[in-house]
């Protein structure tokens, strides 16, 4: 790679070749540090990344970024930027498309205030434990089945043939599809023209639209009603009907963004209000990208949805507990702590997040594998450049925002070849403050990197995925129902900073039976199939307040309450609410008041 002839910092030359550029950015006030590093790099550096390039289009040479705005952006783009578009979201959110040489100009107006790029989710599964059959226990107390509550499930899509999803007469119980693969939508009467066999699939873009089966397995959890296995299977809010969005996939990785996870949330909270129905909608998506204290653009746009009318939101908490993507070292005034990252063989490139109290002053450091190479992570404006072997390194030193008080250091590892120079990369902090203090860092999330690349003293606290660490939403952890335990993978709360209270609570998430795209069932194990049980949960919640009369105001923060109320305590844990199971297992027949 040749280096950028612009360079207008420093070059240096140490040990292995080593060689430091540093380049200036745009103001960085108004936008995150991802998207500062990705605007500051050449195309060609970003396309050697995993991260950075995640919402730029190539043939059209145009950024998707997500804002916060106010006032009328729409009138001042097409004057100022009549090139630019967007998706205008609910409560002054915006995804706009925007000409690469245009971005700094569109994030300096005056009506946006904060812009970042979209990140990639990842289903919030554990693949590498070997699922066990196990059936969630089906709620009949008062024999509530979730009839006139929506559930909304936000995912990779659900096999519409699937006898769970269809009534007795044999019509779907999905009211809306949203397809944002094919940017298709269809109501209920489409969907059963299909089914009588009316349509042909084709015309519809895929027979089942879930090739990953993740979404059915969801649905199937939260709502399904069992048809196929004669009632056996059934899910908790089995009378529910369905709002399901089929998020898309711009990513050539296979995963989708937060701005697809963003728009699939307006669009179920736009149906739900123009039904006028309550809605319980699941999200198992996440990602580690941010400062985990609910401060990022999809959290706060998270909490602003769950507040405009009868809903519940419900996350998982992610799978990244035992993964070694989280280190959180004790920084000692006027001492030296070391963070040890052990990088595996044919690691093709990764990120890693230093977030810190803007307050606390220290020095930090990074050496190669080899000992050979250290250098200092300067607090240097823009993105500085260090070339270490075969691994240049892209590093911007961050200052706080207007909506986060915390600050980061992102370092991105890019290799020169195919890979990641392996072996154990060395972080050294030396404290300059007066008082102890720590530091978090994030690794991306265990389903992006090699097998061997972890850190190697991690901390399984703070390893809630994004968007569970919002305020509003039921953020859910998993364990093993038949030991009675926490399942390891689950991801810890609490958030960073301000120490909210996460996860709320716990579900069965190991050998769960779901149904299975393309017909019949399987076990599944992650937080992603214990998200949908509580939002079922939810749904009889809401059925018995809302649907029955009991209580009109059965909804958001008030359901929260009431199943962290009837969590039962599980004998494994000696205090509660912990940061592995909250307040306790899911038990739906003590949270419905007497």
């Amino acid at each position: 790679m040749m280096w950028d002839p612009a360079c207008k910092f420093r070059r240096r030359e140490t040990g292995r070749g080593q060689r430091r550029c540093g380049t200036a950015d745009m103001e960085d006030q108004k936008a995150e540090n991802l998207l500062n590093l990705a605007l500051s790099v050449p195309e060609e550096t970003r396309e050697r990344t995993k991260e950075l390039n995640i919402g730029y289009d190539r043939a059209d040479r145009t950024w998707k970024i997500i804002v916060k705005y106010h006032g009328d952006l729409a009138s001042v783009l097409r004057e100022k930027f009549p090139t630019v578009s967007g998706t205008y979201l609910l409560n002054d959110f915006a995804i706009l498309r925007i000409p690469e040489r245009d971005v700094p100009g569109v994030i300096a107006l005056r009506e946006i205030e904060y812009a970042e790029k979209p990140k990639r989710l990842f289903f919030a599964l554990n693949r590498a434990r070997a699922a066990s059959c196990f059936l969630p226990s089906q709620s009949g107390n008062e024999g509530l089945t979730g009839r006139g509550v929506l559930v909304a499930v936000i995912d990779s899509g659900i096999d519409l043939f699937h006898e769970d999803f269809r009534n007795e007469d044999g019509t779907t119980r999905i009211l809306y599809l949203d397809d944002q693969v094919t940017g298709k939508t269809y109501e209920k009467a489409e969907i059963d023209e299909l089914l009588r066999g009316e349509k042909t699939p084709g015309n519809f873009g895929s027979p089942s639209f879930d090739t990953s089966g993740h979404g059915t397995a969801v649905a199937g959890i939260a709502a399904g009603n069992g048809r196929a296995s004669g009632g056996l299977y059934r899910g908790a809010a089995y009378e529910s009907e369905l709002i399901v969005v089929r998020l898309g996939i711009p990513d050539p990785a296979g995963f989708p963004r937060t701005a697809e996870l963003m728009s699939g949330m307006d669009l179920a909270v736009r149906k739900a209000l123009e039904l006028g129905r309550p809605m319980a909608v699941n999200l198992s998506f996440g990602n580690t990208y941010g400062s985990h204290d609910g401060g990022g653009l999809l959290e706060r746009y998270l909490d602003s949805l769950a507040q405009m009318g009868r809903f519940v939101f419900v996350t998982g908490a992610g799978n990244e507990g035992d993964s070694g993507g989280h280190a959180r070292p004790v920084i000692v005034p006027g001492r030296i702590a070391e963070v040890r990252l052990s990088v595996g063989n044919y690691e093709t490139g990764f990120g890693v997040q230093i977030w810190k109290n803007y307050e606390d002053g220290m020095r930090i450091f990074l050496r190669d594998p080899s000992g050979d190479a250290e250098f200092e992570l300067l607090p240097i404006r823009g993105t500085d450049r260090i070339r270490i072997g075969e691994t240049e390194l892209l590093i911007y030193y961050g200052e706080p925002s207007p909506f986060n008080a915390a600050q980061e250091i992102y370092i991105e590892f890019v290799p020169e070849q195919a890979y990641v120079e392996s072996g154990i990369w060395i972080f050294r902090f030396l404290g300059k403050g007066r008082e102890d203090t720590y530091v978090d860092l994030w690794l991306p999330s265990s389903a992006a990197l090699g097998q061997n690349t972890a850190f190697l003293e991690p901390s399984p606290e703070t390893t809630l995925t994004i968007p569970s660490t919002a305020f509003r939403p039921l953020t859910v952890g998993a364990y093993d129902s038949r030991t009675g335990i926490y399942a390891p993978f689950s991801g810890r709360g609490d958030t960073r900073i301000y120490h909210a209270q996460k996860p709320d609570l716990a579900a069965p998430g190991v050998g769960i039976m779901a149904p299975k795209s393309g017909g019949g069932y399987e076990a599944v194990t992650g937080t992603s199939f214990a998200a949908p049980l509580v939002a079922g949960a939810a749904a009889l919640l809401m059925e018995w307040g809302i649907v029955r009369g009991n209580d009109p105001y059965l909804y958001g923060e008030k359901v929260k309450a009431y199943l962290r109320k009837g969590a039962k305590r599980l004998p494994s844990e000696l205090e509660y609410p912990n940061p592995r199971l909250g307040y306790g297992a899911l038990c739906v027949s003590e949270s419905i008041p007497e």
